[in-house]
């Protein structure tokens, strides 16, 4: 594997050259947490890719899930696609979504759009990326589990062409929403996808086929990114690996594959925590409801609040009140764990100055992250913090990683998590790798998100 050749620049400037022949079929795997280090742990990973080249590659902020995989989608960045954090809150309606966005949020067009528009025949498959659901690609597959009316829960999944999954279904049995995260995350979820990939690679050989692996979300956030469990996890992504690579090979039988992997971010240690409710809620900017479930968020109410995502947050303001939100600066700008508070225009430093942010953003140091929490006191808390429930929760929670069997609940400790993402990449620890399999793919010896919309179209000729 070649380390990819330098042209002096950071870049934003992929394209294509004419080195590189056509690709037949372009496999695009998005792999959360994956570090150039842990490739020498990766065997069928470094043989896929030996042929072909190694860069750097740099996240954008916030580097959480939902905006960067918009960014490598689209090549642009939040201010122009309106995709800021792993959810939304939608002001006129006083209502936070956590997770269940459809792709209709991306405000731009994304690969699959841009590979139709340049040749209708080329096909697009989107296997598990999130904000999936209703976008432009031939074939998709998401989970979408049926909420019943008792607040039970049925397995299914969101396919393209709907009878799709019914067809999985037959082969693999439902996908196993339950390992795809909190307290029994496994490998279970991402042998699934690549599984049920290999499926659909066979019955339809999509142009282009990106995959979203989720594995090394998991072990690093609960027990620290160098720990012997995250290591367990990098070795059995690459078993599961091997047998999608093998799959695939067989589904595309003699075509020439072109396989991109990129690491989405890094995940670093940490080892504090800030509750920016809290300090708002101290302040007098926060106002809670007391009830029967414990303490509310009241957004109506409320001067400020912060809507956290890992290592930054959103904080919304009552009408951009600019007296409001310098009371919020003065509150965080000394704050340990806070490295920025970024104000009104000053957002413009990440292309964040998006309808859609807080007015203020706060940002936390590398070995720090940001918890939800506003009561004062646990017997307090809402009666769902205590449980996995990642849509009612008004900003992530990492915790529910901790599920404990014996209380059945999920502890109201958030100095247990010791891994987190979202921060600028300011140091060589947060920088994630990028790989393709064959040469002149990458191009550049450090890549941004933003780029990887261009070198998947490079591979199709379209500019």
């Amino acid at each position: 594997m070649k380390q990819a050749a330098s042209c002096g620049v950071a870049t934003s400037d992929c394209f294509w050259d004419g080195k590189f022949e056509m690709s037949s079929a372009v496999v695009f795997l998005s792999i959360p947490g994956l570090r150039a280090v842990d490739l020498s742990a990766m065997p069928n990973l470094s043989r896929l890719m030996a042929a072909g080249e190694q860069s750097e590659l740099v996240a954008s902020f916030p580097a959480v899930t939902w905006p960067v995989q918009a960014n490598m989608l689209t090549g642009k960045l939040p201010s122009d696609h309106g995709v800021i954090a792993n959810g939304f809150y939608w002001r006129e309606q006083q209502q936070v979504e956590m997770w269940t966005a459809w792709n209709e949020k991306i405000n731009a067009p994304q690969i699959w759009d841009m590979l139709h528009e340049s040749e209708p025949n080329y096909s697009s498959a989107v296997w598990f990326p999130m904000l999936s659901k209703g976008c432009g690609a031939d074939f998709i597959c998401m989970p979408a589990p049926v909420h019943n009316p008792d607040g039970s829960e049925s397995l299914w999944c969101y396919t393209k062409p709907i009878e799709l999954y019914g067809e999985l279904l037959e082969q693999l049995d439902h996908f196993p929403l339950k390992n795809f995260w909190g307290p029994l995350a496994s490998i279970a979820s991402t042998a699934w996808i690549a599984d049920s990939a290999v499926v659909a690679a066979r019955r339809y050989q999509p142009s282009f086929f990106h995959l979203y692996l989720p594995q090394l979300d998991y072990a690093a956030q609960q027990a620290g990114p160098d720990s012997e469990a995250a290591l367990q996890a990098v070795i059995e992504l690459d078993e599961v690996l091997g047998e999608l690579v093998a799959g695939f090979e067989q589904a595309y039988e003699s075509q020439e594959l072109t396989w991109i992997a990129v690491s989405e971010y890094v995940i670093t240690q940490v080892d504090h925590v800030s509750y920016p409710n809290r300090i708002l809620r101290e302040a007098g900017l926060l106002k809670v409801t007391s009830t029967d479930e414990g303490e509310q968020l009241d957004l109506q109410k409320s001067d400020a609040w912060a809507l956290v995502d890992h290592q930054f947050s959103h904080v919304f303001i009552r009408d951009a009140n600019l007296q409001l939100c310098e009371r919020v600066r003065s509150c965080f700008e000394n704050s340990p764990g806070i490295a920025e508070v970024l104000v009104g225009d000053e957002r413009r430093k990440y292309a964040m100055d998006h309808e859609r942010s807080g007015e203020v953003i706060l940002v936390s140091e590398a070995d720090s992250w940001q918890a939800y929490y506003w009561w004062l006191d646990d017997a307090l808390a809402p009666g769902y913090a205590t449980t996995v429930d990642i849509h009612r929760k008004p900003g992530y929670d990492p915790v529910e990683l901790f599920w404990d069997p014996v209380s059945k609940g999920v502890p109201l400790d958030a100095t247990r998590v010791k891994g987190s993402h979202g921060a600028p990449v300011l140091a060589a620890e947060q920088v994630g790798v990028a790989l393709s399999s064959r040469e002149n793919v990458l191009g550049h010896e450090r890549l941004r998100d933003i780029d990887m919309a261009q070198l998947v179209l490079n591979c199709f000729k379209v500019e």
